[in-house]
């Protein structure tokens, strides 16, 4: 049979590319097979030409909620070889990836409504998700993404679960990461023996819901270890809390015994907290709240988003530690089932600040948990769902009339972020970073794949995290770079790390100016193409390496994506020491 092959890139894996494909080509009746592989999406059409031209309007006109397409080629075919009869879902194929891998996703409104419902089956259950919602990236361990390539794999799916992914028109067709109570992850509650939550709270860990054939209510049991872990948080402990991407230890915001204690612990000195409220109603009883700021707050993303306080008092009032000497506080909305559930038994935000001491890389591991946070947590509120990826909480604020991403992680990071024309002849390149707030680049096929942020690159772990997450991406890209890109500063352990990787494979190093890399980001944010004429930038950054072998800091430079002249700077000032 006549048809077409097309191809389809971008971020098309793993948000229910494929179920929504097959379901709009058998409305219209067309035969063919859809497919994940390492290029993206390809799928095959059999029917009428103007059928296969509507498929294809219809389609993009009503893309899966997470979904993305950047480019879509169309192939006449003179046969097709399967799917004749029908249309299919064919089993992922190998090969050197180029798809992206979605970011995770909050919860979606679907789910959010079936937890809460008495008569569903997965009420209260906090690790529910579809197609339209929840982890992605931090499950990922190898691309083509199906489940067999997740740390849900060691989940087998209950006769219920496997008959709703394979149901094509529930949207939890080809979901692979759903579970339920019978079949998926399940949590638990461990107390430090030296705390006192007081009254209410279960010393004996709570458990988990048993598998198929166990005893007590597996819901029940969920629900008792949410009430449990309220409960300490209420009664004043810090609970470590297993996320989407890592720990975080919470505590009542407006208990300002508790903050002090957290601060103490963690070693933050003054650094600001970030705040998990209930909802966007609670968050506006402490902000104030734009259109803009609700619509960033309860995106897919679920940043952190930095709000300007209320001026007048409200009762209670957020604790002078979690953000002391500011005027605005940073605020996210649970991202998961689990924190949507916990919030629900509080009535109040609660800190949620990184799994770890001030300044390291958080926990994703519970043995690492119970080593690295002892001597903070009291509690720790655990799952068996593995974490494959570190990422932290994104930070996003307004400015300019616009939401701009002040930390580009969780909900963000690793899609792929399209360059203007002209990079797609560009060498495939590993950009190392800088020292501070630490990034990895993988620059191919005129996209720049951006990892997680990592931080400050002065801490060994840090450090180990920034190479941890340089092998992660690299493998599941299987990128193979032509060159390598450091700073110019000799000493960044990034960008001695570099130099490292350049001479054991034999690839050129290039050394860019810390305050060109900024104007050169800038250009291609504004979509500036490759062959760009030369512009004035000005880079109003902290200190950077000059050409002169001198600290460099706010600088105009005259610069293309190639070159850059000094052409003025502010006065330098001496520092301290010399």
């Amino acid at each position: 049979m006549s048809g077409e092959v097309i191809r389809m890139r971008g971020t098309v894996q793993g948000v229910g590319f494929r179920p929504a494909v097959a379901r709009v080509a058998r409305r219209l009746g067309l035969a063919g097979w859809v497919k994940n592989d390492a290029e993206g999406v390809l799928l095959a059409l059999a029917g009428p030409r103007a059928v296969r031209d509507a498929f294809v309007a219809a389609f993009l006109a009503d893309l899966p909620p997470l979904a993305h397409v950047e480019s879509v080629e169309r192939r006449e075919t003179a046969s097709l070889e399967g799917g004749e009869s029908g249309f299919v879902i064919l089993e992922s194929d190998g090969g050197a990836p180029r798809t992206g891998v979605a970011p995770d996703a909050a919860t979606c409104a679907a789910c959010l409504a079936e937890i809460r419902d008495p008569a569903a089956r997965r009420h209260g259950y906090p690790f529910t998700n579809c197609t339209h919602c929840g982890p992605r990236f931090t499950i990922v361990t190898a691309i083509p993404y199906d489940r067999r390539r997740t740390t849900m794999a060691p989940f087998a799916l209950c006769a219920d679960c496997r008959a709703e992914y394979a149901d094509d028109r529930d949207r939890r067709y080809h979901a692979e990461p759903i579970a339920c109570p019978l079949c998926g992850p399940r949590l638990s509650l461990d107390q430090v023996q030296s705390s006192n939550p007081g009254d209410g709270a279960r010393a004996d860990g709570g458990g988990g819901p048993p598998r198929e054939g166990g005893g007590d209510s597996p819901v029940l049991s969920n629900l008792d270890v949410l009430d449990a872990a309220a409960a300490w948080i209420r009664r004043g402990a810090i609970v470590a809390v297993k996320g989407l991407g890592g720990y975080h230890l919470c505590c009542d915001a407006t208990n300002e015994a508790a903050v002090a204690t957290l601060r103490e612990r963690k070693r933050r000195v003054s650094k600001p907290f970030a705040l998990l409220a209930r909802d966007v109603e609670t968050v506006e009883r402490w902000c104030v709240v734009t259109p803009l700021e609700r619509e960033a707050l309860t995106s897919p993303a679920a940043p952190i988003v930095l709000l300007e306080r209320r001026p007048e008092a409200v009762v209670p009032r957020i604790a002078s530690g979690v953000a002391p000497g500011h005027r605005s506080l940073g605020v996210m909305l649970p991202a998961t089932p689990l924190h949507h559930l916990l919030m629900e038994r509080l009535d109040v935000p609660i800190v949620c600040t990184s799994g770890n001491l001030s300044e390291e890389p958080q926990c994703t591991e519970a043995a690492e948990a119970r080593d690295r946070l002892a001597g903070i947590a009291d509690a720790y509120l655990d799952h068996d769902r593995a974490i494959a990826q570190r990422i932290d909480d994104s930070v996003v604020r307004l400015a300019d009339g616009a939401i701009r991403v002040v930390r580009r992680a969780r909900g963000f990071a690793p899609a792929p972020l399209s360059l203007p024309p002209g990079f797609e002849r560009a060498p495939r390149v590993t950009a190392m970073g800088a020292q501070l707030k630490g990034t990895v680049c993988l620059l191919q096929d005129g996209h720049a794949v951006l990892s997680q942020h990592t931080g400050d690159l002065d801490d060994l772990r840090t450090l180990q995290e920034h190479r941890r997450t340089l092998r992660v991406l690299s493998e599941l890209y299987e990128h193979a770079p032509e060159l390598i890109a450091v700073d110019m500063h000799p000493d960044y352990p990034s960008s001695r790390d570099g130099a490292r990787l350049a001479e054991q494979r034999g690839l050129p190093l290039v050394s860019v100016q810390h305050h060109h890399a900024h104007i050169a980001a800038c250009m291609a944010e504004h979509d500036l193409p490759l062959d760009h004429p030369p512009v004035l930038g000005i880079a109003l950054d902290g200190l950077g390496y000059g050409d002169d072998s001198t600290l460099w800091g706010a600088e105009f430079l005259i610069a293309s994506y190639a070159t850059a002249v000094r052409v003025a700077t502010m006065k330098p000032v001496a520092l301290l020491g010399g």
